[in-house]
C-alpha cells in the first residue's frame, strides 16, 4: 500500500541545530530513515504514531506540548495512525 508522504519544513538549519516542523496527513509517513543527530520531538496536536522499526512495530502516543527526546541511531518508518492531520517540531542537535 503506497501512503502518503508527511511534509517537512525546515525552520532553523546553522552549526548547531536542524530544527523541523513536519505535517502528517491521516496515513502519511516519513519513510524508513536513521537519525545521525539526538533529538527532540515537540507535538503540536495529540495523536497516534505508528513506528515501524527493525524489531517491529510500535504505537505511540503524541500529547501536544509533551516533549521527548532520543539518541542518534534511531531508524524508523513514522506513520500518522491517527484520524486527522498531525504535527510536531523536531530539533536535532548537531
Amino acid at each position: 500500500m503506497k501512503r502518503p508522504q508527511a511534509v517537512p519544513t525546515v525552520q532553523v538549519d546553522n552549526e548547531r541545530v536542524i530544527v523541523t516542523e513536519w505535517r502528517f496527513a491521516p496515513g502519511a509517513e516519513t519513510g524508513w530513515h536513521r537519525h545521525g543527530h539526538d533529538y527532540v520531538v515537540v507535538p503540536g496536536t495529540d495523536g497516534e504514531l505508528l513506528l515501524e522499526t527493525p524489531d517491529g512495530e510500535i504505537r505511540a502516543q503524541l500529547v501536544a506540548g509533551q516533549a521527548y527526546a532520543r539518541n542518534v541511531g534511531v531508524e524508523h518508518n513514522v506513520i500518522n495512525n491517527s484520524p486527522h492531520e498531525i504535527s510536531f517540531v523536531e530539533i536535532e542537535i548537531r
